[in-house]
């Protein structure tokens, strides 16, 4: 890395998670940005695009990809990732940092000669220090598994597990859609996908890497709500363990992860909105344990845990260019 600091191409850049990697990169300490990959943008201005970037870069799309990179942050939509790695050729030694699902199960997980680590650091961090090629993980995925993961640790998810998760706006993409115009999603709430999300897959996954044998249902139900960012997950499962006892469990699993926090209190998305940061919130009701999880769906669910793995890949401290702002009113 010349002059020590980690040259960094985007692709994708014109899109809600590229514009989030923007925001976080153009004051990262450790990082150059070399060039931002738009097709439809080439030769305009970031700003014209992602306005609140105005006075912060005069960097300009490009539709051509640098090589003098040492990561690939890949943002574009999902199944477009494989698309742009088979249709341009990158160098062995740029690392690849992708956002899309087109990587992160065990059966895709690898491409020509490339093989993608599942880039979750409270699951895998210290592969994704090691790894040439990170598949992020979805924003769902995320709130949840935080939210079960100690349990799997410790072989505890032994019933049925009921969700349900609420997504803000932003977690459609920037393309319009019938459910993702204001007029329709403004004081509206609506279920979509029940029992049957792609991220479904993904979480099964990783929680069968720490519960061996695990094969619970998990019953899930996403909603999209009337706000633009963050996700709360509710869950809930039949559990022996006393609440102190679930506690010392989530405190010890999570314990040198600088973003993830188990809260006494209950918590609200405004405690994360605007932050890399993942709260849980414990209680026990009989034989229940509830577990409430939340992130911002555009950060920890996405771009700022791209450059929590790309500071992990580099060797940087983990929280790098990462200690954001939340949204407290």
């Amino acid at each position: 890395m010349a002059d020590g600091k980690i040259k960094v191409g985007i692709a994708g850049g014109a899109g809600y998670t590229g514009g989030e990697l923007l925001r976080i990169l153009v004051n990262h300490p450790e990082v150059e940005i070399m060039s931002v990959h738009s097709n439809s943008n080439a030769g305009n201005p970031i700003s014209d695009i992602h306005t609140d970037l105005f006075g912060d870069t005069d960097l300009k799309f490009t539709d051509t990809l640098s090589q003098d990179i040492d990561v690939l942050f890949l943002c574009v939509g999902h199944g477009d990732a494989k698309k742009f790695l088979n249709s341009n050729a990158i160098a062995d030694t740029i690392k690849i940092i992708d956002l899309s699902q087109d990587f992160r199960l065990a059966k895709s997980s690898k491409l020509n000669e490339r093989s993608f680590v599942y880039g979750l650091p409270e699951l895998n961090r210290d592969q994704i220090r090691t790894a040439s090629n990170i598949a992020n993980p979805g924003c769902f995925a995320t709130t949840i598994e935080i939210g079960l993961l100690p349990l799997a640790a410790i072989g505890l998810l032994n019933s049925e597990i009921h969700i349900n998760a609420t997504t803000g706006s932003t977690g459609a993409g920037q393309s319009l859609a019938a459910t993702s115009h204001f007029t329709w999603r403004n004081n509206n709430l609506s279920i979509y996908k029940a029992f049957e999300h792609q991220h479904l897959n993904e979480i099964g996954e990783t929680l069968m890497a720490l519960q061996d044998g695990f094969d619970q249902t998990i019953n899930f139900i996403p909603q999209r709500g009337d706000f633009t960012r963050g996700i709360l997950a509710a869950m809930y499962l039949e559990s022996d363990l006393t609440l102190e006892e679930a506690k010392k469990i989530y405190e010890d699993f999570y314990a040198g992860h600088p973003f993830t926090h188990l809260s006494q209190r209950n918590i609200d998305l405004k405690q994360v909105v605007n932050t890399n940061k993942a709260l849980v919130h414990l209680e026990k009701h009989g034989n229940k344990l509830f577990i409430v999880s939340m992130i911002d769906n555009l950060l920890k669910g996405a771009s700022g845990h791209a450059v929590q793995n790309m500071n992990l890949m580099f060797g940087l401290e983990e929280t790098t260019g990462l200690r954001l702002k939340a949204a407290a009113f």
